[in-house]
């Protein structure tokens, strides 16, 4: 809409004309100029042929008032072997709308298997008017028959509010005296990912609780704006725009990026379990956008020698309340029969279950919303576990990977398998760890060997990476904790048998 306002020959008052101009520059289009991608742009879901890209058009190239306000516009994403963009393929235009939050989402096909990718976003008010975004890159997955190496990194429990504003003293197990981050790079974002940046790993998975609904308790996010507004705040700050440039991810939900603290299906309150699940879907890349009924819970073959497979932990759990019996799930019969399945059917070396919560533990002993707590939903853990052991499948080529818990630990359960959490990324979600024999624990009478829990409490993220065998070698599987100054922690590494 163009309005052109003579004021010595406009008969309506001046205010009025006034009003009515200021409106009608807010209805006009914006410019190429005035769209911007303050959140950057992201490649997430990948596998050795496909990938799903995902950016938001924004008015602003930064927070205003402490969100990131959407604008309308269209976009297509470029993706190229060259840094130059020569003979790139292009998606078709999409359209950002206030429905979608204004994100842009894609999934290309055709990939080549073990290449690195350029690839751009080109955006715009329309077709016609359009500018690029800065590159990013990626790298696809080697196909299952091939002997490469591959180094991934895991992490958790990303708690915007307890980094700004520090835990509530009422934060149950958190060290005193925790505060807010203080540092002058504070606006940049979480410290530890600046260490988990140079590592340069080939992917990153953000294994639940990518955002904090409830937390701050007293102004706790509700409606559809409110969640949305969750992940805008945290997924603008810098860090995380440099690293979803060039690492690609994979993305699970918990109990607190989907309804509350331990949350279930039921429950008459908001976020409702339907609004938990849709924006999960709607704010990151995980499952392919133009197949509303895909699932979450998946698999994929990341060479000759390793699978991982991502579990979906609240989309079909029975409610957590009722005393733990045998057909109380976390999983669901679909879920379960199909991990059952694909476990059997893989010859991968390694095989590794990425788990929002933990099957192995400890965990405090009050709770009851996983697999390890008595009252919760061991029962369903420790038959899976007894299932491992009863169709073959090797402890010390099997591994559990979690967050949920916010220590870092290594603990192997009576059945021979293991279980490494990655604990909170930032230090102030952080805190020490229930240990075996602790009355307080899941595990009073030591049942589980712990080789490692966090002393003293700390951020960071969990490190893995797998070398492949060759004639006169074989394959090794090494896990390292790091805390959020980029320090090692600990170590284990395994040959495979």
């Amino acid at each position: 809409m163009n309005v052109v306002f003579h004021r010595s020959r406009c008969p309506i008052p001046f205010l009025a004309a006034l009003a009515f101009s200021a409106l009608a520059f807010c209805l006009r289009p914006a410019s190429a100029a005035e769209i911007h991608l303050a959140q950057g742009a992201l490649v997430g879901e990948v596998t050795s042929t496909t990938a799903i890209f995902q950016t938001r058009l924004t008015s602003s190239p930064r927070p205003v008032d402490g969100d990131v306000p959407g604008t309308p516009g269209v976009g297509r994403f470029e993706i190229a072997l060259g840094e130059n963009f020569e003979n790139a393929r292009q998606t078709p235009w999409l359209s950002a709308t206030a429905s979608g939050d204004f994100i842009l989402q894609a999934q290309v096909d055709g990939l080549r298997p073990s290449t690195k990718y350029h690839y751009r976003v080109v955006f715009g008010s329309d077709a016609t008017q359009t500018k690029r975004s800065v590159p990013g890159s990626f790298k696809t997955l080697p196909t299952a028959n091939s002997a490469m190496p591959v180094n991934f990194v895991l992490t958790s429990c990303l708690n915007y509010g307890f980094y700004m504003e520090g835990p509530p003293p009422s934060a149950r197990a958190t060290p005193s005296g925790m505060t807010a981050y203080q540092g002058a790079d504070r606006d940049l974002g979480y410290p530890a990912l600046e260490p988990l940046i140079k590592l340069q790993p080939d992917f990153c998975i953000i294994d639940g609780d990518c955002v904090y609904y409830d937390h701050p308790v007293a102004t706790r996010a509700q409606t559809q704006p409110q969640l949305r507004k969750k992940w805008h705040e945290q997924y603008v700050m810098p860090r995380f725009v440099q690293l979803f440039s060039r690492v690609p991810t994979y993305w699970l939900k918990d109990d607190h990026d989907y309804r509350i603290n331990d949350s279930d299906p039921t429950g008459d309150y908001a976020p409702s379990h339907e609004l938990g699940i849709a924006t999960f879907r709607e704010q990151v890349p995980v499952v392919n956008p133009a197949d509303p009924k895909a699932v979450t819970y998946r698999t994929h073959r990341m060479g000759r020698d390793l699978q991982l497979w991502f579990v979906e932990g609240r989309d079909y759990r029975s409610p957590n309340l009722p005393d733990d019996n045998p057909g109380k799930t976390i999983w669901g019969a679909e879920q379960k029969s199909w991990l059952q399945r694909t476990i059997k059917a893989s010859d991968a070396t390694f095989k590794i279950l990425v788990s929002p919560t933990p099957l192995i533990g400890p965990d405090d002993r009050r709770k009851r919303d996983n697999h390890v707590n008595p009252g919760g939903f061991r029962q369903e853990g420790e038959a899976f576990l007894a299932w491992l052991k009863a169709n073959g499948v090797p402890a010390g080529q099997f591994y559990i990977i979690c967050g949920d818990r916010h220590w870092k630990y290594h603990s192997k359960h009576a059945s021979g398998y293991e279980e490494l959490t990655c604990g909170a990324l930032n230090r102030e979600n952080s805190r020490l760890g229930r240990a075996p024999g602790d009355p307080e624990s899941t595990d009073p009478q030591s049942l589980v060997q712990q080789y490692y829990s966090d002393q003293p409490a700390s951020g960071g993220f969990l490190r893995v990476a797998v070398e492949p065998g060759a004639a006169a070698r074989r394959a090794k599987i090494e896990f390292t904790h790091y805390d959020d100054r980029g320090e090692v922690l600990y170590r284990h590494a395994q040959s495979a048998r």
